[in-house]
């Protein structure tokens, strides 16, 4: 019997004319409830870390050669028509819209039916989103992380002890939300005022970091327990950003200035560095999965500071998987340098994820 799969999943609507939030038709009330609630921000980043239609259609077109795939959009009524489904386990790629638990709905309705989730579960989403949590976990665990406070305030960022330059960026967010060439403060009037407008559009506190100086890599990693491996690492080359860019990859970077008409060549992977460093990079990232008990697969962001150390900046255990080589999408790029192509990559993934819940192969089975 084959195995029924429900992809669970948050699609983008049709971008607004207003970057703030026009009154648009929207393909779900949910979306048409964040407009209004959030249309007084100028947040035109509301809905970066959804997904295109292209992304869920090929994400649902690998599985299908799984098994019977069943598509659960994660809106308002996502708990009764998962109940119904009820299928074998869910792929899961939502990442949910409000509070700083968001990127674990999904997995918590499925906790509460009793129907298995891939991917980390609702705790470990939650503290990975928590960017000044999921610090205070590495630092414990021993994992290479820079010092940091949370701002909760514009006082709090006015009596930060850290030496400048320093970085800063909302708590809960992702795919560059909240980080932009003003995240790096040279000075306490720009830190001050980059905190507050922060706190003022994220509605949430604000992550204050020593700025580390050198270079940046991504990991991707995938699998289990001992069985935890790295993909080929993909490193950042800032030296293609627009002159006077500071060396960041964040919204500008990843959604303005890198367009299918106008690429840039951003990454380099697999990363051309020493065995040393590499090692060093691979270790301190699969440090920070296993000691945030991240599932299946996570991509790792990992800059290294003056002296050349690598640091664990952030976990992403819910990555960001574009299909199209030309969306720079960094989990498929360093599976491409594996070997892999899209499908091999998400079969890989929904295979990891099933030999933990059932243990059993995916791909056996339909070998």
């Amino acid at each position: 019997m084959a195995v029924r799969i429900g992809l669970a999943y948050n699609q983008k609507p049709d971008a607004p004319a207003d970057p703030a939030g026009a009154d648009l038709p929207s393909p779900s009330a949910a979306v048409t409830a964040a407009r209004q609630l959030r249309s007084d921000l100028d947040q035109p980043d509301l809905y970066a870390e959804w997904d295109e239609p292209a992304t869920i259609d090929a994400v649902a077109a690998a599985l299908a050669t799984l098994g019977e795939v069943i598509r659960l959009e994660a809106t308002a009524d996502f708990p009764e028509r998962l109940h119904a489904a009820r299928p074998d386990f869910v792929f899961n790629i939502a990442e949910g819209l409000y509070g700083p638990n968001r990127e674990g709905h999904v997995p918590a309705i499925c906790e509460f039916y009793d129907i298995p989730c891939h991917a980390s579960d609702p705790l470990a989403l939650g503290l990975c989103l928590h960017k000044g949590r999921a610090k205070e976990v590495l630092q414990y665990h021993g994992v290479p992380t820079a010092p940091f406070l949370v701002a909760r305030s514009r006082d709090d960022a006015r009596n930060v002890a850290l030496p400048f330059p320093l970085f800063v960026k909302p708590c809960f967010e992702g795919s560059g939300k909240g980080v932009s060439v003003r995240s790096l403060c040279h000075n306490r009037a720009e830190l001050v005022a980059r905190t507050e407008e922060l706190l003022r559009v994220y509605r949430q506190p604000v992550l204050i970091e020593t700025w580390l100086p050198g270079p940046e890599f991504t990991v991707a990693i995938l699998g289990n327990g001992d069985e935890a491996r790295c993909l080929p690492l993909v490193a950042l080359r800032f030296d293609v950003l627009p002159a006077g860019a500071p060396p960041i990859y964040g919204y500008e970077a990843k959604w303005l200035w890198d367009t299918v008409a106008n690429p840039l060549d951003l990454f380099e992977c697999p990363a051309r560095v020493t065995d040393e460093l590499r090692a060093a990079i691979e270790q301190a990232a699969l440090a920070a999965y296993r000691a945030v008990e991240c599932r299946d697969w996570c991509r790792i962001d990992v800059r290294c500071d003056a002296a050349g150390q690598p640091n664990v900046v952030e976990l992403n255990p819910l990555p960001g998987i574009l299909p199209d080589p030309r969306d720079n999408s960094c989990f498929p790029k360093a599976a491409r340098a594996a070997g892999m192509s899209y499908d091999d990559l998400i079969r890989t993934v929904a295979d990891i994820a099933w030999r933990r819940i059932a243990g059993r192969s995916l791909l056996a089975e339909v070998a």
